[in-house]
């Protein structure tokens, strides 16, 4: 069972900012602490700022990890130069090697993933566009309903409209953006 919490709490909001930032809200609290509290309740002062120091060493494992905008340019430019049989290669294997056993489909989804034995549909065929409009999007939530997947994804490395960010959004489609899309692939280095 994962513990979940809200996306607006402000450990939350702390997770997503720099990883400094917690630390300089733990600061913060500890030295209040340390003013507004008897001398005798110092050591409470720092379990008061814990959390705060936790939330940072988070925020900077995730940040670690999330890869440098050099490496995603990178990989931008390594998959909009591949082939659709090249670049759908790549995708199984990276799916594979996250654990999925990987079905090839056609129509809207690209892919069927199964892990644990839920299903996954992936679109990645329009992975180079420009431009991403509604009806792709539509057409694989519709695929979606009909297979009874328990979740759907769409491959984009450029934007989408805002209209398709908000469809994507209201349906549960999971857009993996250039990012997630270098952390998935994670291409050799050419250099």
């Amino acid at each position: 069972m994962r513990f979940a919490i809200s996306q607006n709490s402000l450990f939350a909001k702390l997770t997503r900012s720099p990883w400094w930032a917690s630390l300089a809200v733990a600061l913060g609290v500890w030295l209040a602490a340390r003013v507004f509290l008897p001398e005798q309740y110092g050591l409470f002062s720092w379990s008061l700022a814990l959390p705060f120091v936790v939330t940072g060493v988070i925020a900077a494992r995730r940040q670690l990890q999330q890869p440098t905008a050099g490496r995603v340019e990178a990989t931008v430019a390594a998959v909009t130069a591949m082939s659709w049989r090249d670049f759908s290669a790549h995708m199984e294997r990276a799916f594979q090697r996250e654990g999925y056993a990987v079905e090839r489909t056609s129509g809207a989804a690209d892919f069927s993933l199964t892990k644990d034995g839920r299903v996954t549909l992936v679109s990645c065929k329009r992975w180079k566009a420009a431009g991403h409009g509604l009806e792709p999007l539509r057409e694989l939530e519709m695929a979606s309903d009909k297979c009874g997947a328990h979740k759907t994804s769409y491959v984009a490395i450029f934007d989408l409209s805002e209209n398709a960010r908000r469809f994507a959004r209201d349906n549960g489609i999971t857009v993996v953006d250039r990012a997630a899309l270098t952390k998935l692939l994670r291409l050799p280095k050419r250099g």
